[in-house]
């Protein structure tokens, strides 16, 4: 007799990779010997428990390949140091950079892993000496330990964030400066909370707000905003197994992602 088991997704995302990359992104592969769109980004463009993505839905649409190189809980690190990805980005008709959070990258205050940016590794000598009373070692993503931080001082958690914002803002100009050709940028916004607390680190993506999209201008060829308020929580026709269903309701439901297609086919036609 088969059981399903609880835990284990219905939805098959045929990772792969692409040239020398060591990412996995969201297949299936496609073809790059013609003309392809690039795709790069984190969770919403990678399309989690979508099966669908509005990466797909624009390959539909414009006839052509659309590579989604995107990897979950990706940050900018994941792609700035990837020059085989790069090199890929470079031969593409254009490449649609998402905008992601400031919280999964390696600053002065914490190293996280090169791929799997979500994951801490290690407190600076700087961070240990603004909170001495924390012990690191209890933290395995960036998420909790920057909850736990703002929580217990959101005035020494300022200089954290400050620092994570110029940080952000260097490494996403350096990576869009690497890519030659049409670059869009991709800007998901979202409401701040509207009961702000300490728990709370504010609105995706963390730490970005205009003024720091803004100052990329200069580095893409366009700006995409879309306000994709409302898009979480829709769980109607996404794929999960029982015990995904708290992470399925983090997600841009089937709505949003037709939202956000709409606007991308535009833009690239």
């Amino acid at each position: 007799m088969a059981y399903e088991r609880p835990d284990v997704s219905p939805l098959d995302y045929q990772q792969c990779r692409y040239g020398q990359s060591k990412l996995l992104f969201r297949g299936p592969r496609r073809s790059l010997k013609k003309e392809y769109v690039a795709f790069i980004g984190g969770t919403e463009t990678y399309g989690k428990f979508i099966e669908k993505p509005f990466v797909d839905q624009v390959e539909d649409a414009l006839g052509i390949p659309c590579a989604n190189f995107s990897a979950i809980n990706a940050g900018v690190d994941a792609f700035v140091h990837d020059p085989s990805l790069t090199g890929l980005c470079n031969r593409a008709q254009a490449t649609v950079v998402q905008v992601m959070g400031a919280q999964n990258m390696s600053n002065r205050f914490y190293t996280v892993h090169p791929r799997r940016n979500d994951r801490f590794l290690k407190a600076s000598t700087l961070l240990k000496a603004i909170y001495p009373e924390v012990d690191f070692t209890e933290f395995s993503f960036t998420r909790h330990l920057l909850t736990t931080l703002k929580a217990l001082s959101a005035q020494r958690f300022a200089t954290i964030e400050m620092e994570l914002r110029a940080a952000w803002v260097g490494r996403m100009e350096s990576m869009l400066r690497q890519i030659a050709g049409h670059k869009i940028l991709l800007w998901l916004k979202e409401p701040q909370p509207s009961a702000p607390s300490h728990a709370n680190l504010g609105a995706e993506p963390l730490f970005v707000d205009g003024a720091l999209v803004h100052r990329l201008a200069g580095a893409a060829s366009e700006i995409i905003e879309i306000d994709i308020h409302g898009a979480r929580g829709q769980l109607e026709g996404m794929c999960y197994a029982p015990m995904e269903q708290p992470a399925a309701a983090e997600m841009i439901g089937i709505a949003g992602h037709a939202q956000i297609a709409e606007r991308m086919i535009k833009a690239l036609h």
